[in-house]
C-alpha cells in the first residue's frame, strides 16, 4: 500500500458494531463512503486495522476501473 492510499483511508469515518454469534462473533467495520467496503476483527481495534486495508483495496480498484473515488465525509447522520 502507498503511503498515499494509506494516508487517504486514515480520512474515511468507520462505524464499527459488535456481530452476533449467529454472525461469529467479534466486530464489523463498515466505511459508508465507499459501499461494499468493510472488514471485521475479533476486537474493536482489529476490526479497524482490518477495514484499512480493505478501505486501500477499495480506492486502488477504483483507480484501476476509472471510478470516482469519493471525498471522507465527515457526517455520519443516516437519513
Amino acid at each position: 500500500m502507498r503511503y498515499r492510499d494509506m494516508a487517504a483511508s486514515l480520512e474515511y469515518p468507520i462505524i464499527v458494531a459488535p456481530l452476533s454469534v449467529e454472525d461469529g462473533g467479534g466486530f464489523s467495520a463498515v466505511v459508508p463512503d465507499l459501499p461494499g467496503c468493510m472488514s471485521d476483527g475479533d476486537t474493536p481495534e482489529q476490526a479497524v486495522a482490518n477495514v484499512q486495508d480493505a478501505i486501500a483495496a477499495w480506492i486502488e480498484a477504483a483507480r484501476d476501473l476509472g471510478r470516482p473515488i469519493p471525498e471522507p465525509s465527515r457526517d455520519l447522520r443516516l437519513a
